[in-house]
């Protein structure tokens, strides 16, 4: 059978324009509970809070509001990529960076994040034997006297997901 070259480009820039991928940015939201809890598991490893700050969302986060930390907390995030993998299934991993420094989680904490970015609504993608989470861009804003008050608010993060 014989396709003549301008009908092959033809299909191949139609099915380039048909594709979609899940490497393209898309804005995204946390708010309440979900937002609290990737707070709480990044906060842990971000070289750009305080101690105080770490250990003010580390109480927040165990359900310990009695504490005196009263300023509202920023934990910001460039990049949280996580990945497991379904042949190793002891296979875990998160790469976090923070104004460009990396980190490398594995383990039970890795684990912890990648559930937590799930729980916020990251999708996961999937290539050869393994899924993969990512979100750029994240900032997470924690108002501890609001969330002392038990009604739902006080915990709101940004990011980006599918980088």
């Amino acid at each position: 059978m014989k396709i003549k070259f301008g009908r092959l480009a033809a299909l191949a820039v139609s099915l380039l324009a048909c594709g979609t991928s899940t490497a393209s940015a898309a804005p995204a939201t946390a708010n309440g509970q979900a937002a609290l809890a990737l707070a709480g598991v990044v906060a842990l490893y971000s070289p750009l809070l305080t101690s105080d700050e770490r250990e003010a969302v580390s109480a927040l986060f165990v359900g310990q509001s009695g504490g005196r930390y009263a300023k509202k907390i920023s934990v910001t995030a460039d990049k949280i990529v996580c990945r497991v993998s379904n042949v190793d299934i002891t296979a875990r991993s998160c790469e976090l960076t923070f104004k460009g420094a990396k980190q490398t989680i594995t383990g039970r904490r890795a684990s912890e994040i990648f559930a937590t970015e799930a729980m916020a609504g990251v999708p996961p993608d999937g290539a050869a034997g393994s899924v993969f989470e990512s979100i750029s861009k994240l900032n997470c804003t924690l108002d501890p006297a609001e969330i002392r008050k038990k009604a739902g608010g006080g915990a709101d993060c940004t990011f980006e997901t599918g980088n």
